[in-house]
């Protein structure tokens, strides 16, 4: 089976390549009457497109989300939805060099390997650029998680390189995330972050750094063990993003220093009778089970593999040769990554909330 499609009960298939048509995202499974307008999902789309500041990448997409199916008079109808966003500023001639040469830690062998050829235009379908496809499907699941349970899906930049924020994952307010163009909202740092990156790129280099997720008002109960735990599905979800290299929930790898009884998480009942846990170590799930608390998660993203030096690399006649790639990309994808990881929380969420509600209807 092709991967991809995500999701159970809430499915999403993408579709669509850097420099094709278009790209865009089937989605089933969406709940009927949920008023949503397609200005409200430009918004989201608006946090992920090239061009947005001068640490981005300078191709400019207005990605304009058209909704073809699925919707009538501004609400959903239960049938699938078709969002599309049709490409504006593609240009293939700058990857004429990538026709014949495997940019090294990129895709290129790997997609020829697998399928024979590649589209070496933009990656094709390896470019970031599909996941415009699911921060549009997600911003419906977002409207409706905040109105239901009032549940929240937010990320910022952690930390750039060396550079590291020091931020309460929870008192983070998105106005403060959306503060500065590296989406960090450690001002100080952020500061730092940006000036970093301005120099890596004036070196013709990348960046790589670590996003903190932070999804509140989970109910308990979310996350079908033994293969579906929410945690499981959360780190999937993730590793699923172009760059990521590493996922890690709660504690994570911190935790394997502590202690059993440094690590456990102390249970109590509020005053409203409900159930919490006085720490946080667990980052929310117990058992691959929401448990009611905050659930967090660190995603590690790797330096950006298109870059302006020279690099040693081979031909398709595995000849060697240098190369040093042209084009438009970004230095650090992090703060274009931010809606990503609150997308793929919220697809996460939306399909583990319907799985529970069928099961416990």
């Amino acid at each position: 089976m092709a991967g991809n499609s995500f999701g159970q009960l809430f499915r999403i298939t993408t579709f669509g390549e850097s420099h094709g048509g278009a790209v865009g995202v089937v989605l089933d499974g969406c709940p009927p009457g949920i008023e949503i307008t397609e200005e409200e999902i430009q918004k989201q789309l608006d946090r992920r497109k090239p061009g947005q500041s001068a640490i981005t990448t300078p191709r400019k997409e207005a990605d304009k989300i058209k909704i073809l199916s699925g919707y009538y008079e501004g609400k959903t109808t239960g049938t699938p939805i078709l969002l599309i966003a049709y490409n504006e500023d593609a240009k293939s001639g700058d990857y004429k060099e990538l026709m014949k040469a495997y940019r090294p830690s990129h895709a290129d062998y790997t997609y020829e390997a697998k399928y024979g050829f590649r589209d070496w235009r933009g990656s094709g379908r390896a470019s970031a650029r599909e996941t415009l496809a699911r921060v549009a499907a997600a911003a419906i699941a977002q409207k409706y998680l905040k109105e239901k349970e009032s549940i929240e899906c937010l990320s910022y930049v952690e930390q750039v390189g060396d550079i590291k924020a020091n931020v309460d994952f929870e008192k983070v307010q998105m106005k403060d995330i959306e503060s500065n163009i590296i989406r960090c909202p450690d001002k100080d740092a952020a500061e730092k972050m940006i000036a970093l990156v301005e120099k890596v790129n004036a070196e013709g280099d990348s960046v790589g750094g670590i996003i903190h997720g932070v999804i509140r008002n989970v109910p308990p109960a979310l996350g079908e063990p033994v293969f579906d735990k929410l945690n499981a599905d959360l780190g999937k979800a993730m590793l699923s993003i172009n760059a990521v290299k590493g996922f890690e929930i709660g504690s994570g790898f911190a935790g394997t220093m502590l202690r059993g009884s440094q690590h456990n998480d102390p249970i109590y009942a509020d005053s409203e009778g409900k159930v919490r846990t006085k720490t946080n170590n667990a980052g929310g799930t117990v058992g691959g089970i929401s448990n009611g608390e905050t659930i967090h998660f660190r995603v590690a993203f790797k330096p950006v593999s298109t870059i302006g030096k020279e690099q040693d690399t081979i031909t398709k006649e595995k000849k060697a040769t240098k190369l040093e790639a042209s084009g438009r990309h970004d230095p650090c994808v992090l703060p274009r990554a931010i809606p990503i990881v609150d997308a793929m929380s919220a697809l996460v969420i939306m399909d583990h909330y319907l799985r529970n509600k069928a099961q416990n209807a």
